[in-house]
């Protein structure tokens, strides 16, 4: 399963989260998850763990185009050829010719230097080094400064969303602007998201797991979450969810557990990663 990008690519519905796994536990994981048929693999310079997932990517069983790597810029290296270095720095880690997806990881907006780190992502993107280019944790009003200034619009916005934190407003207005939505802790890492009555009682309904329910709701929404596991049975779960549907009664009670609360950082006002 698939979702076309704006730039004419396509990136797998659902993929591993590697934070905060060591450079062994990411190699193991990963691993683990291509076995399993995942294709999407999110790692970023400031997991501390790009060799582990490059590792794990070099003997994978499959080859390297079937495989959709995504990695992150730190926020050291905001600025055009600060940022030019840091993607080297990425690249040789993985040890890859070149990513599938690179993320500006935080606008780091006190800095005032995400458009000239994204003149630089241009740039990696018309060399063939960064096939996809995107942001992570940014606004609609920080999105549409890059595109004033630079004319080109990402084609991804990572960014924390789970049904604790739904993100209405900025889903659609994404969605609106032809920008892929991908959920970053889309269970709600570190609250009781997946205790939650609504989450258990559909579960129960759908013979499913609590995380598989919660997953389902951001395939259905469009979204791309991301779920970090070490555990094979549970990343086999987790994978296993476009084979069911929740209603429209369904999906808006879950909607309905918002609180408005970030469990993570706040794009305006986060000042490093």
């Amino acid at each position: 399963m698939t979702v076309m990008l704006a730039d004419g690519r396509s990136m797998p519905r659902l993929g591993l989260g590697t934070w905060p796994m060591n450079d062994d536990e990411a190699r193991q994981a990963v691993t683990h998850a291509v076995s399993l048929g995942y294709r999407l693999i999110d790692t970023a310079a400031s997991y501390g763990n790009e060799s582990g997932v490059g590792a794990a990517v070099a003997d994978a069983p499959v080859a390297r185009e079937e495989l959709f790597v995504t990695t992150k810029l730190r926020g050291s290296h905001h600025g055009y050829d600060a940022a030019l270095r840091g993607f080297e720095e990425s690249r040789r880690r993985l040890g890859l010719d070149y990513v599938d997806l690179f993320l500006i990881h935080w606008p780091l907006p006190d800095r005032g230097l995400y458009t000239e780190t994204w003149r630089a992502f241009a740039h990696l993107r018309e060399q063939g080094l960064a096939r996809s280019i995107g942001v992570s944790n940014f606004t609609p009003a920080q999105i549409e400064r890059l595109v004033a200034e630079t004319g080109v619009r990402p084609v991804v916005n990572q960014v924390e969303m789970h049904p604790g934190f739904p993100q209405r407003e900025l889903r659609a207005w994404l969605a609106e602007h032809d920008i892929v939505t991908e959920s970053w802790s889309p269970l709600g890492r570190g609250s009781k998201l997946l205790g939650e009555p609504v989450v258990t009682d559909l579960a129960a309904a759908h013979g499913r797991t609590p995380a598989q329910v919660v997953l389902r709701w951001h395939v259905q929404l469009g979204a791309v979450p991301i779920p970090k596991s070490a555990d094979p049975e549970r990343m086999r779960q987790n994978l296993d969810v476009f084979d069911f549907a929740l209603t429209p009664e369904e999906m808006a009670a879950l909607d309905a557990l918002g609180t408005g609360v970030r469990l993570g950082g706040d794009p305006d006002t986060h000042v490093e990663l």
